[in-house]
């Protein structure tokens, strides 16, 4: 009688978190990159323009220094893992109501988590793979997401 009560619980179970799971609408490919693409021009053009001519003084100096360059992503890496701990969004994901959030949760990343998301996208973009990730699995997650375990849903404007 107990083990037939166990297998009802489990079976319940494994069914109300497929259904909170399925509920869950994933942002699609294209969205990502729009705000990709937004989020360097609001948070990543400015960080370079104040690092080329407001401390360096012009771009040749920026394009003689190693440093330089190295820590503009950087800075820009924080930015973004301040955003995303703190809302769960960057302006562009905001855009297009996207949000990011852990896995296994649904609350926002923590800062450190946030920063090896944004460190495993340059990673990832660098050697192609995280852009092939997302074509491969129902929710849509690239490889950053996998190693930060975390996953980019739309959310109601």
């Amino acid at each position: 009688m107990s083990k037939q009560f166990r297998k009802l619980k489990k079976a319940t179970k494994n069914k109300t978190s497929k259904t909170e799971e399925s509920s869950l609408i994933y942002a699609s490919y294209p969205e990502k990159i729009k705000a990709f693409i937004t989020d360097l021009f609001m948070i990543y053009t400015p960080i370079l323009y104040i690092t080329v001519y407001a401390i360096l003084g012009s771009k040749e100096e920026f394009q003689g220094s190693n440093l330089a360059p190295f820590v503009a992503v950087m800075l820009y890496g924080l930015i973004y893992a301040i955003l995303l701990s703190k809302f769960g969004q960057t302006p562009g994901k905001k855009a297009y109501d996207i949000k990011v959030v852990s896995q296994e949760s649904g609350d926002n990343l923590t800062f450190l988590r946030a920063f090896v998301r944004f460190v495993s996208f340059l990673f990832g973009v660098t050697i192609l793979i995280g852009v092939f990730f997302p074509f491969y699995n129902k929710q849509k997650r690239s490889l950053h997401d996998y190693i930060a375990k975390s996953v980019e849903i739309k959310i109601s404007s």
